[in-house]
């Protein structure tokens, strides 16, 4: 399943482009027709990918991709007239935001979804690797701030204090951070 938000001002369209993102994997889609409502959607839920077909009611769709862009995880694509096609492209691109022409070629469609799952799904292993290596350092912080303690409040060696912290994680059977967090709290002021 890939939740979308689907953002189209006419009825009959959004139809027919509801119908056509099923058709590709894309359910549950979410249909609004303006762009306040889109916003506030936005911001409550979380959408795989987000779909705008432009105009809109309340504007012509191209702010309102590029602050879903900049504010959201999901894959953002709006759908333009031909005639428009190049000149939304030259200003949404920077933003990763797929500019797709009207009418839509459903070959070029289905291709142009593969990439922004595929777009999507690397931004999101970047994020979590990023997470993780977040997590890395902070824990090497309170290690080092845990043997910079054993140092000054019990004259070890560095190398006495990396020590101590080894083997007292290994005694207990927890992790390194978990003794670092002991020592911290023991002989911090």
């Amino acid at each position: 399943m890939k939740k979308t938000l689907l953002i189209s001002s006419s009825e009959q369209g959004a139809a027919s482009l509801k119908e056509l993102l099923k058709s590709e994997g894309f359910h549950p889609v979410t249909v609004c027709g303006t762009a306040f409502n889109a916003r506030e959607l936005a911001q409550r839920e979380t959408f795989d990918l987000i779909c705008i077909s432009a105009p809109l009611a309340d504007e012509n769709g191209i702010d309102l991709s590029r602050r879903l862009a900049e504010t959201t995880r999901s894959g953002v694509v709006i759908i333009v007239p031909q005639k428009n096609a190049d000149e939304v492209n030259d200003m949404l691109t920077q933003y990763g935001v797929l500019v797709i022409a009207r009418p839509i070629n459903r070959h070029l469609f289905h291709h142009f979804l593969q990439f922004t799952d595929c777009f999507r799904t690397r931004i999101m292993k970047m994020e979590r690797e990023n997470e993780q290596l977040k997590t890395m350092v902070e824990d090497m912080k309170l290690v080092d701030r845990a043997k910079l303690l054993l140092v000054t409040c019990l004259n070890m060696t560095e190398a006495q204090a990396h020590h101590y912290l080894e083997k007292r994680a290994m005694d207990l059977r927890v992790s390194r951070v978990e003794v670092a967090r002991q020592v911290i709290q023991t002989y911090q002021n």
